[in-house]
């Protein structure tokens, strides 16, 4: 039951609360009915323990002040993590509130600050799945509170108009590559180079390199890397005119995601050959690979990762 609601402040009788309110009331009119000194003690200290129990709890979100909501790389139907950066201004001060997240077409977990560890300024990392790839909008971070009784909760809510971009999902499937990226080109420094990990095997390696142990782990043959073994990468092709808007075009952008995926694991560089109806743009990274499928438009225009 709301008591109070502004644009920034909600006050709530919990159902905790009501059922104590039920019996304080209760306790009340036992006192007035039977004059019972002990009766009206007991009233007062009910009264008492509620009206103290709504001024902790306000203290408990004073002086948060929000600073900034960072996005990393979050996934379409994959669990990620947004981290909510803010300013505690008593950070000696218990406060035990959880701060939940308002995005669109996203399930939120929120996340939780105790209070009382003695930090200025703290981050909490919030866990989201997105429902979809492209612009998902932040509309609020809010600050709840129950301490220390649960009888009454506040919350306190900073409105946001930013809007974070969500990447498509890394469908599990081989990467797609061409030939030369499909090697590797040792460096040539003789007796430089020292074992480095391992990566799947691939055609034209060596025998001689096989990492055993990976390969019985993986049930797959595995080989092992070296320092000084530099990839060719992994080349992928995207032409937006050749596609329609559909299932079949986000299953595709899926593909290329679980193939960007898939070098990054395997520390291969990547280069993104994108083409559209104003021309052909070739991106290399991780990140920016992956922003620029997650704005691309099927038969639309190709544009760089930073043009939104």
């Amino acid at each position: 039951m709301d008591l109070w609601r502004d644009r920034r402040l909600r006050l709530t009788v919990t159902r905790l609360g009501i059922q104590y309110l039920v019996a304080m009331l209760a306790m009340g009119a036992a006192a007035v009915n039977t004059g019972n000194n002990l009766l009206y003690l007991v009233f007062s200290l009910m009264l008492g323990l509620f009206l103290a129990s709504g001024w902790v709890s306000r203290r408990a979100i004073q002086g948060l002040h929000l600073r900034s909501v960072e996005e990393g790389n979050i996934f379409a139907r994959v669990r990620g993590g947004i981290r909510v950066r803010f300013r505690n201004d008593a950070p000696a001060r218990m406060r035990g509130v959880e701060i939940h997240l308002d995005m669109e077409d996203a399930r939120v977990e929120p996340g939780f600050l105790a209070g009382g560890e003695g930090q200025g300024d703290a981050v909490a990392t919030l866990h989201v799945k997105p429902a979809r790839r492209g612009w998902a909008g932040l509309r609020s971070v809010e600050f709840r509170t129950g301490f220390p009784f649960g009888f009454l909760e506040k919350a306190w809510r900073f409105p946001l108009e930013q809007r974070i971009l969500i990447l498509p999902h890394p469908r599990s499937l081989p990467p797609r590559q061409d030939a030369e990226g499909d090697r590797s080109r040792p460096r040539t420094r003789p007796g430089s180079a020292s074992p480095d990990g391992a990566r799947p095997f691939r055609d034209r390696d060596p025998l001689s390199r096989v990492h055993w142990k990976r390969t019985a782990q993986r049930g797959s043959p595995w080989v092992r890397t070296f320092e000084d073994e530099e990839s060719a990468g992994v080349r992928l092709r995207l032409d937006l005119g050749a596609w329609e808007p559909g299932g079949a075009f986000e299953r595709e952008l899926e593909v290329l995601s679980g193939s960007i995926l898939q070098a990054r694991l395997q520390r291969r560089q990547v280069l993104l050959d994108l083409s559209g109806l104003d021309g052909r743009v070739e991106l290399e990274g991780y990140t920016r690979c992956w922003r620029a499928l997650a704005r691309a438009q099927a038969g639309g225009l190709c544009r760089g990762p930073e043009s939104d």
